[in-house]
This record gives C-alpha cells, structure tokens and sequence, in this order.
C-alpha cells in the first residue's frame, strides 16, 4: 500500500546555512542573539548583585537571583539551540528537536522556583524592614532597564525565532518589569522615607515571574504531551480530509507539534475506488499543507471496502468470457 509523505524541505533543518550572494545585513541567527543577551545578564547580574548586598536591597538582591536564573536559562538554550542543530540518527529519527522544549520547560520550573524564594524573602523583610540606600538602589535599577531593554531588542529582532528565543524575551521582559518595580520602590524610599516598598517591589517582581513560569511550562507541556499544534483544529481538519476527492473514510488521525515551527500530522484514508491511491494522498496532503499550514503531511492510502459489485468471483468471470 503506497504512503504519500508530503513535507517541505525548508523546514527539515533546525539550522540555517550561509549561502554566497546571502545578505550581510540580515539579522543574527537565534544562536547569536541568545549569546549576546546571555553576556549583558551575566554582566549586569553581578553589579546588581553586589550593589544590592551594600545597599541592603532586596528589591535588587531579587532581581538579581532573577538574572542569575535567566543567565543560567539563556546558557541553557543556548545549549540546546546547539543541540538542536544535530542531524538525525537511526535511534532519533527526529533529531534532537525535543532539546529546545526541554530547555525551554527547565526555564520555566527555575522561574517559579526563584519566584517563590523571593516572595518567602519578601515576607520576612516586611516583617522586619531592613534600612535602604535608595539612590544607588535608584541608580542601579535603571541601568539594569536599559540593559534589559537592549537584550530584550536583540532577541526580538530578525525573523527567525523559536521557542528558546522566545522564552529569552519573557525573561528578559520579566526583568525590565523588575527593574521598574525596584525604580518606584526606590523613589518612594527616597521620597517617603517607606522602607517596606522595597518588600512590595520584591513580591510585584515574583508575581510576574510566576506567570511568565506558567505559561512557558504550560506551553511545552503541552508539546511533549503532543497535543494537537496551536492554530490546528482537528474538527477542520477531519473535514478536509474527508472533502477531498476519492476518499471514503478515514481513521487514526493524528496531528502533534515535534518542535517549534514542525507541526506534523499522519492520516489513515479509506478510498472510494474512484481515484488512485497516490493521487488521493497527494491532494489530502496538499490540502492540508494549504488549509492549515501543517507541512509535515504523511498520508497512509487503504483499499477501498471490498464489495461483490466491484470485485467479483473469479469463476463467474470465466464463465462470462465462455
């Protein structure tokens, strides 16, 4: 029984290639823009770090665990953008794909752990408030919002983006809202003399990490769980297959998201017997390609029910050419 596999070559790398005559203008692979932003975290990190440990800051302090978790969390996509990059084997047909989801999955769990240890540390330096160098802490947050709003420009730039760059912006996002956060805690010191506001900024920080955490672990849960792709809705697509031309049936139908941008979906279709197998698989396969930009299409024609009227017995056929 013939298979049509329908599936558009330009989607079957995790990588790009450099071509002669290719632009030199163009925007920088995912891979670059992850490297340069990892550099301006860790960088930045440490001066928050130790700014907010001689201001006695918690606002900062937290912020700068947040960073230290998106350092950590660009590292690791930036591992697994490299990973990613693997040709296939015969024991991973697939490639290494699934390392983007999982990296992805691993920086949303550091995410709501961090959060989770900053409002503990938010609770207890409300209790008893510690006192605050405000205009250095003032200082420092807004270069940490510059720094964070230029990474947050160089991951968003280009085209090319997936899930890993994606979830770089939500973490640096995150952080420019912690910058600002930790900005209006140190004016109300300033201003005020309120001591606790830097406790609130903290807890703010840590409600903006926890949602960013639970989308992105919602998201690629959702991946390794293969549900269906984003966008793809298995009643049209079942109406699809079954309006084209030559299928009577179909069972077993299944679409699921292998990686970021590879949406993939097989069919089992019964035939009527009006068209032949290939040419009802091809044009199931392009419809779909067409319908709901799914480009990893493989398409399982059967036979069509056996039936007296069109398979009659052999002896009765000899008999009729006596």
């Amino acid at each position: 029984m013939a298979a049509e596999h329908a599936h558009h070559e330009g989607h079957s790398h995790a990588h790009t290639h450099a071509h002669p005559g290719a632009d030199p203008y163009a925007s920088p692979s995912p891979e670059k823009r992850l490297l340069v932003a990892l550099v301006l975290t860790t960088g930045f990190m440490v001066v928050e770090a130790v700014t907010g440990w001689i201001v006695h800051s918690l606002a900062l302090l937290s912020d700068a665990g947040h960073m230290l978790a998106d350092a950590g969390a660009l590292g690791l996509a930036l591992m697994a953008q490299r990973v990613a990059s693997r040709p296939r084997t015969l024991s991973r047909t697939y490639g290494y794909r699934r390392a983007e989801t999982l990296a992805a999955l691993a920086n949303g769990i550091v995410l709501g752990v961090t959060a989770l240890w900053v409002i503990a540390e938010a609770v207890a330096r409300w209790r008893v408030p510690a006192p605050i160098d405000a205009v250095p802490m003032l200082v420092v947050a807004t270069a940490g919002l510059a720094v964070n709003l230029v990474a947050g420009f160089i991951l968003s730039s280009g085209h090319a983006h997936n899930t890993n760059t994606r979830a770089a912006v939500a973490h640096v996002a995150a952080d420019a809202l912690g910058s600002v956060s930790a900005m209006v805690a140190a004016g109300l010191v300033i201003a005020f003399g309120w001591q606790r506001a830097d406790a609130v900024a903290s807890v703010v920080i840590s409600l903006l990490i926890l949602l960013g955490a639970f989308r992105l672990v919602t998201e690629t849960v959702s991946v390794l769980m293969e549900s269906a792709p984003s966008g793809v809705v298995l009643e049209d697509l079942e109406r699809t297959i079954r309006g084209t031309p030559g299928v009577a049936d179909m069972h077993d139908l299944h679409a699921w998201t292998i990686s970021d941008g590879f949406d993939s979906v097989t069919v089992h279709v019964v035939l009527d017997g009006t068209a032949h197998g290939t040419e009802v698989a091809r044009e199931v396969g392009e419809r779909i390609r067409r319908d709901h930009r799914v480009t990893h299409v493989t398409v399982q024609p059967e036979a069509p029910p056996f039936s007296p009227a069109l398979h009659p017995p052999q002896n009765l056929l000899r008999n009729r050419k006596a």
